[in-house]
Parts: C-alpha cells; sequence; structure tokens
C-alpha cells in the first residue's frame, strides 16, 4: 500500500485521503477555531475514487491522516468481453483485466488506448486517451 503521512490542517479540497479504508478525493473541509481548552476540529467529506461512496471523517487538526499515492498510467486494450477489458500497459507491457466504467462502455474497443489508476494497489480505468 502506497501511502504518506500528512497534517489534517494542511489538506485542501481536491487532494486525496484514506477515509474508512477507502481512498477519496476531498469535495469539502471546514476547519473550526481552536476553542478555550481544546484544539482546532476539522471536518473533511470526501467521495470514494473507486465506490464513489460519500464519506465525512471530524478529527482534531493537528492529526496526522494518510494520503494514498496515485500512479496514473496508459495502457491499450487488446480484447472486450462483456463489462471487462484485457489491457497492456504501455510502459512495462504486462497484462491484466479491468472493469469498464458505465460511462465508458460504448467507446471501449479494442486497440484504442486508456489511462488507468493504480490506487491502494488497485487498478482503476479512468478514461479514454485515443482511438485508434
Amino acid at each position: 500500500m502506497t501511502t504518506k503521512i500528512v497534517n489534517a490542517g494542511n489538506i485542501k479540497e481536491g487532494s486525496y485521503l484514506i477515509m474508512d479504508g477507502a481512498a477519496c478525493k476531498v469535495v469539502g473541509i471546514d476547519i473550526g477555531k481552536s476553542g478555550k481548552h481544546g484544539h482546532a476540529k476539522a471536518r473533511i467529506v470526501g467521495v470514494g475514487l473507486i465506490d464513489e461512496k460519500k464519506r465525512e471523517i471530524v478529527l482534531p487538526a493537528h492529526d496526522n491522516v494518510e494520503v494514498p499515492i496515485v500512479e496514473k498510467k496508459g495502457a491499450q486494450v487488446l480484447s472486450v468481453a462483456g463489462d471487462k477489458a484485457n489491457v497492456m500497459d504501455l510502459e512495462t507491457y504486462e497484462t491484466f483485466d479491468l472493469t469498464i466504467p458505465e460511462e465508458l462502455k460504448n467507446t471501449i474497443t479494442e486497440g484504442c488506448q486508456i489511462l488507468y489508476w493504480i490506487i491502494l494497489d488497485q487498478k482503476v480505468m479512468k478514461q479514454l486517451k485515443s482511438k485508434e
């Protein structure tokens, strides 16, 4: 699992964060002022990169949180069978199967190039780069 540790007060909207064991994109953050006897609280709202579920956490702003390191790579589609595509990485020539997302089902064909992300050791197809 490729992650790094970041202070919760330094998280910005649009960055990535691990919430409830899932990699999420931060869509909202609210940092309250510190009280008379307490610390500032951070309320972070995120949407899952893989399952697109909305998650929310509240924690002290000085706490450390895990941030996933997302690798973005290119691949070529070798074959399509149902909602799965067999693809070959353009750098390592490794072949593997990826699930085709709902919004790309009609556009993915044999020979086209795609962009996929490696998130927490899981490969996810994200977009169509070019058609052959």
